[in-house]
């Protein structure tokens, strides 16, 4: 089904209905494998944040974060790289769309890092690269789908449970250290070049905060709202919807009340797929738990791989295949329950193997030859795909030193959650 281009929701449903068939279950139980994705305490927040980043996305917030960015960091060393990094980080961060951030930045920030002298194809690698950088920050869409997937597969299997504020935290120091090693590179790489400062002025920095005043905290009302007690992650989620929206509507004016609903159908057609692929991935799961895949997984991978170390780096390399053929929401759905039993089973946090999960995925979007964001930046920068393979593999080897830190240092990502 899957070679003939079936869509993903159907290649699993079948898979699962396949799988019980041969088992002698009545198939009437996909209906209670599907069904129990509603039991999901914080499935409301999936289509809340993703209304909030296509309204982000829509309105003026990518011109903002730059200033912010350019007027925090500009006066650095390869303070422009920086800006750069940074801003595309919390750009993807408040959207959830890392081809978005290529779209909305790359414009503006390629054109002033070749007026300030960067090299060009420095420049292409840089972005690209860095579209992805956000993934690991609140509030991240597939962070929050790997919770649910995790939550999920607690309630079948004897698992400790994940909540998504653990994955929100544990994401803050990983996504961290990746935007220092690459500025870190940024630094070495253009060593040999003489490229301008922009001078500080606490005068721009301010009026650039002032700019940005209504969106920067969003993240704070996210992680601020939950830990205060105040709120659970899907009402954090209704704060942050509405938030956003008073803001770009009235406050801002730049989304026209017309724009509206279209944004709330364009939303909510992509919340529909991912609801789709989740709901059937449920029954697969399912149809995997009562065939005992993931126990006989484990016993062969423990007869196969003797230690977690080893596990690690398999499981490292499958995923960056995977996340350079895979949309990361498919790759979520697809591997998470194959993975996380035998994960658990060599001693690994969930909390932990979500934010690894995350990283490579993070990598596989502009992995050769088929990362999704090499085609969008080529269609961005009208470059030809080869050359965007060129200008992404020195940045993707640091990637992969951060990626190797986050997994065999899980203090890193863990200390503020356990």
């Amino acid at each position: 089904m899957a070679l003939l281009g079936a869509p993903l929701f159907a290649v699993l449903l079948g898979a699962a209905g396949l799988a019980y068939y041969g088992m002698d279950v009545d198939l009437s139980v996909l209906h209670i494998d599907v069904y129990q994705l509603s039991d999901s305490v914080v499935l409301m927040a999936l289509p809340l944040f993703t209304f909030a980043g296509f309204l982000l996305s829509e309105s003026r917030t990518a011109d903002r974060m730059l200033r912010v960015s350019q007027a925090a960091f500009g006066w650095m060393p390869g303070g422009l790289a920086l800006v750069a990094l940074s801003a595309c980080a919390l750009f993807t961060a408040l959207t959830g769309g890392s081809g978005v951030t290529i779209v909305a930045l790359g414009g503006l920030l390629l054109p002033a890092l070749l007026k300030a002298g960067y090299p060009g194809r420095f420049g292409t690698g840089l972005i690209t690269t860095s579209g992805s950088l956000g993934l690991l920050l609140a509030p991240s869409v597939p962070l929050l789908i790997y919770g649910i997937i995790a939550q999920q597969m607690s309630q079948q299997l004897d698992m400790p449970s994940v909540e998504i504020v653990d994955l929100y935290i544990a994401g803050v120091m990983p996504a961290l250290l990746m935007i220092v090693l690459l500025y870190g590179y940024c630094l070495w790489a253009l060593r040999g070049e003489t490229i301008p400062r922009q001078a500080f002025s606490w005068r721009e920095l301010g009026a650039a905060l002032w700019q940005a005043r209504w969106e920067l905290p969003l993240p704070l009302v996210v992680l601020g709202g939950v830990f205060s007690g105040l709120l659970v992650i899907s009402e954090a989620a209704a704060v942050t919807a509405l938030y956003v929206l008073i803001v770009e509507v009235l406050v801002y004016r730049e989304i026209p009340l017309r724009r509206l609903p279209s944004i709330m159908r364009e939303s909510m057609v992509m919340v529909g797929g991912i609801l789709l692929i989740l709901a059937v991935a449920m029954s697969f799961t399912g149809a995997l738990v009562y065939a005992n895949v993931p126990s006989a997984l484990f016993d062969f991978m423990q007869e196969h791989v003797s230690s977690p170390l080893t596990f690690l780096i398999l499981l490292n390399i499958v995923l960056l295949v995977l996340g350079a053929v895979l949309d990361i929401f498919a790759a979520l759905v697809i591997m998470v329950p194959l993975l996380l039993p035998v994960a658990v089973g060599y001693g690994i946090d969930p909390v932990h193997l979500g934010i690894i999960f995350v990283a490579n995925m993070q990598i596989g979007y502009f992995t050769p030859p088929v990362g999704m964001n090499l085609f969008v930046a080529s269609y961005r920068f009208k470059q030809p795909i080869t050359e965007l393979y060129r200008s992404t593999i020195p940045f993707m080897f640091v990637l992969i030193l951060a990626l190797l830190v986050i997994t065999y240092v899980p203090a890193l990502s863990l200390y503020w959650v356990r």
